[in-house]
Order: structure tokens, then sequence, then C-alpha cells
């Protein structure tokens, strides 16, 4: 079974049992358990998580009233993580606050805030409690040839939609070197990427992990861990 290194959050669980049931070992690391380099040379794919904000001065922002506190040490750490990856062409799976990371890591920029900046933005997080994570919050329209459209399909509620979860304050801007945008919501907020170059680089902005007990997303998992076999 692939080791997958899982970067560690709060809600570690559906990760977890997410990598699991696709056939991977999980194997949970931060700043202060496996430096990077040993990370990249032991693992055979990394997953970026979801958690707070990615820190907006990293590409010249300047933080929102609304961003939420960044996690100390954190973004530095994975955004290593991320570039060590790329040039070793490991497999790579970045879920919410992750896909944020894998673009600011290759010199993308993010929307500070997508109520204040977006234009007749819809829902991008909505209400706790009594919001469960896996309520389906809205489409995303997904690129036909993606590798993302390919492991998704049976999702799709139309020629090329899908419904997903969502919770985000800050979104992707101009992307990172290489991405390319595979999917969007009816407001245009990036919802997906992809590095068509690599093995497998796909990150994707809603929680696909928090479905792994009714497989709705479960494909997308299975295609990162056969892409982490190969």
């Amino acid at each position: 079974m692939p080791v997958i290194a899982v970067a560690r959050c709060s809600k570690l669980p559906d990760y977890e049992a997410s990598v699991t049931l696709a056939g991977g070992t999980p194997w949970v690391v931060d700043q202060l358990t496996a430096h990077p380099t040993d990370v990249i040379g032991v693992a055979n794919g990394l997953l970026l998580t979801g958690g707070l904000a990615v820190r907006l001065d990293l590409h010249g922002a300047t933080a929102h009233q609304s961003s939420s506190t960044a996690e100390a040490g954190r973004d530095a750490y994975e955004i290593e993580l991320v570039s060590l990856a790329l040039e070793a062409d490991l497999p790579l799976l970045a879920i919410g606050r992750g896909i944020q990371v894998l673009s600011v890591a290759r010199g993308g920029t993010l929307v500070p805030d997508i109520q204040t900046y977006v234009a007749d933005s819809l829902e991008h997080r909505l209400p706790v409690p009594p919001y469960e994570p896996f309520t389906l919050a809205h489409d995303v329209w997904i690129e036909e040839r993606s590798l993302l459209a390919g492991l998704t399909r049976a999702r799709f509620t139309g020629a090329d939609s899908c419904r997903v979860n969502s919770r985000h304050d800050q979104a992707l801007d101009v992307l990172g070197r290489g991405l390319v945008t595979t999917a969007a919501a009816s407001d245009d907020v990036i919802e997906a990427v992809e590095e068509p170059t690599r093995r497998f680089c796909v990150g994707v902005q809603w929680h696909p992990e928090n479905f792994y007990r009714t497989g709705e997303f479960g494909s997308l998992f299975e295609g990162f861990i056969q892409a982490c076999t190969s």
C-alpha cells in the first residue's frame, strides 16, 4: 500500500479514512515531526488538507478582516513540501486550503475575501451550525478534457457540472505557474486546478473527504492512490 503524507489539520479523520478506503496508508506530517526532504524521500504521494487561512502576505496582499487566523509555521512548511513534491513529480492532491497553498507555492495570488471582492458571489461558506460538512452547496462546471472530469464523471448532474460542498472565504486569483483551471462555480470562483505536465497534480476547493462514508468522491481518491502506485 502506498504511503501518503497527509498534512496535519484539525479534522484529520475524514482524510485518513478516504486514503485508507482508496488503498493507501496515511502518514500525518507537520513541521514538528517530519522535515520536508524526509517526507518526499519516503512518501509515495502528498495530500494537502483544509484548515485556516493562508497568509496573504506570502504573495503581497493584505489580510482581510474576515480571514481566519493563520496557523503558525504551517504555510511555509507546506509550500516547501509542494515545491519538493513537484520537483520529484510526486503525485499531489490538494483539498480546500490545500489548493490555495499549491497555487501560492507556484507564485499564484489569492482573493482575500469572496463576498467582498467577487461581484454577485455565491455562498461559499455555509453557516455552522446547523450546516453539516457534507451538505451540497452549489454546482461547479468541470473542464471535460481534464483528469478531474475523468475521475468524477459519475457525479455529474448535467453535461459537465457537479454539486459540491463548500466552506471557504479565500479563493484562487492569479494561478501559479503551470496550473490550469479545471472547474469553476457560476460566479467564476475557481474550484479546481491541475498541472497537466505532472504525473498527478490536482487541487479542488471543496471537501471530497467528507463523503468517504457514502463514496460520492471515492473515485478521486482512488485515482490519486493509483497514481501513487505507478
